[in-house]
């Protein structure tokens, strides 16, 4: 049934999608005490008003309404001329270094976008890998499985085989996609500021930039009337530090992820729950990047699931 309605979903013109998800986002926002809290506590740990952010209420029902067009629309149908970008010219020259690429973004506007844009652009000489957790639910890794992956985009799952090709893929000049405002799990992270208060970071950006000598630059993904996107990237503001620890650059990218949000504060999932505990690491999916040395080549690199 729900597969059903997202492939009925994914033929319907994409701005009436957008007009109803923000009806749900507002929706969503009167039905859930525990959502409004979140929502304000967030707001006001990054020193905004509520009113500076109202925005993000219709957006996260946006994020959630785009997921049909953007997951299972046919295969030849392009966002094309739906997308815009500012700066690719620094994705140009960070691919023609040779030393690939990390597309960094935060739970910003339209990320979902941000991977398929690259790969109708730069996928077919220089293919994109998304790293991605499985679904728990049956139903819902039935529907995702494979939607998100088209041609130029790989995803690698979120263990140690999925760092393995991350690190193959960088080492062969391609690029890489990250969320570093996601929680990882238990040992794979450190505690780091994030809008003053210290939250769980991963810790995989920035030992894959430390390991390959990549470059990473700051993108997101802004919503537009009428169905339309806005990709903006840049370089990051504040650089790593040389030789830095875990928690230095940690703290640094989150300055950078900071200074993104505080741009568009009402395109941002602030009910995202970014100062949560880390949930204990599955056992089979040991710490995720090997200190030193090449990184063996991986068994399987098909894509198999979701970013």
């Amino acid at each position: 049934m729900i597969t059903t309605l997202f492939r009925f979903a994914a033929r319907l013109p994409l701005p009436l999608m957008h007009g109803l998800g923000a009806s749900l986002g507002w929706l969503a926002w009167a039905s859930s005490s525990t959502y409004r809290q979140r929502t304000r506590a967030h707001v006001a740990q990054a020193s905004l008003t509520m009113d500076q952010a109202r925005g993000a209420i219709g957006h996260s029902g946006r994020m959630l309404a785009e997921l049909p067009y953007l997951w299972l629309r046919p295969q030849d149908a392009l966002l094309g001329d739906r997308v815009q970008w500012q700066g690719r010219e620094l994705v140009d020259a960070a691919l023609a270094r040779g030393k690939g690429l990390i597309i960094v973004t935060p739970h910003l506007g339209a990320f979902e976008a941000i991977a398929q844009s690259y790969a109708e652009h730069w996928g077919t000489r220089h293919p994109m890998t998304a790293l991605y957790r499985p679904a728990r639910k049956p139903w819902l890794a039935e529907l995702v499985a494979g939607s998100r992956s088209r041609p130029g985009l790989l995803t690698a799952p979120a263990n140690l085989a999925g760092v393995r090709l991350m690190i193959r893929s960088l080492k062969q000049g391609d690029c890489v996609g990250l969320l570093p405002d996601q929680v990882p799990p238990e040992g794979q992270g450190v505690w780091a500021p994030w809008f003053g208060k210290p939250a769980y970071t991963m810790t995989l950006l920035a030992r894959l930039i430390q390991q390959t000598g990549c470059t990473w630059l700051a993108v997101w993904c802004e919503r537009l009337p009428g169905g339309q996107y806005l990709i903006r990237a840049a370089e990051p503001a504040v650089a790593l530090p040389t030789g830095g620890d875990a928690a230095e650059c940690a703290a640094v990218i989150n300055q950078a992820m900071e200074q993104l949000i505080l741009q568009a504060p009402g395109q941002y999932l602030w009910s995202y729950h970014r100062y949560k505990q880390p949930r204990p690491m599955d056992p089979v999916a040991p710490a995720p990047v090997p200190a030193s040395g090449p990184a063996p080549a991986a068994a399987d690199a098909s894509p198999k699931g979701q970013p």
